[in-house]
C-alpha cells in the first residue's frame, strides 16, 4: 500500500476540507477520470482496493494512474482508552481528497470499459465520484 517513504514529523493536524480542489481537478494523463464530488479523506487502503478493482476489470491492458497520494498520517489510541493523554500514535495514512479532484486517470481502452472500472472503483470508496472524459481540443 501507498505510504511516504519518510516525513519530517510523525503526527499532523487535522485540518480542514474547505472549498474546491484547485490542483488535479482535470483529466491531465489519460483519457478518462474519476473525479471526487465530497469532501473525505481517503485512506491508502480505499486507494489500493480501487486501483486493484479497475486492473482487475480491464484485465490488465490499458494505463492507469492514481493522482492522489497518502501523505498525511492518521492517528488512533487504543480500544478502551480513558479519554485524555495525549494524542494518539500513527494508525495509518490518508490522503485529502477536495471536491473535484482527479483520484484515478486511464488511457488505452474503449470508454464502456473504462467507465466500468471507474465504476466498480467508486464502489471502493467512501464519497460520491463522477465518470469524467477528456475534452479533446477542436483547434489545429
Amino acid at each position: 500500500m501507498l505510504q511516504p517513504s519518510r516525513t519530517k514529523y510523525r503526527k499532523m493536524h487535522r485540518g480542514r476540507m474547505r472549498g474546491r480542489a484547485e490542483n488535479g481537478s482535470t483529466v491531465a494523463f489519460g483519457e478518462f477520470g474519476l473525479q471526487a464530488l465530497q469532501p473525505a479523506w481517503i485512506t491508502s487502503r480505499q486507494i489500493e482496493a480501487a486501483r486493484r478493482a479497475i486492473t482487475h476489470h480491464v484485465r490488465r491492458g490499458g494505463k492507469v494512474w492514481i493522482r492522489i497520494f497518502p501523505a498525511k498520517s492518521a492517528t488512533s489510541k487504543p480500544a478502551e482508552t480513558r479519554m485524555g493523554s495525549g494524542k494518539g500514535a500513527p494508525d495509518h495514512w490518508v490522503a485529502v481528497v477536495r471536491p473535484g479532484r482527479m483520484m484515478f486517470e486511464m488511457a488505452g481502452v474503449p470508454q464502456d470499459v473504462a467507465k466500468e472500472a471507474m465504476r466498480l472503483a467508486a464502489y471502493k470508496l467512501p464519497i460520491q465520484t463522477r465518470f469524467v472524459v477528456r475534452e479533446t481540443s477542436e483547434a489545429g
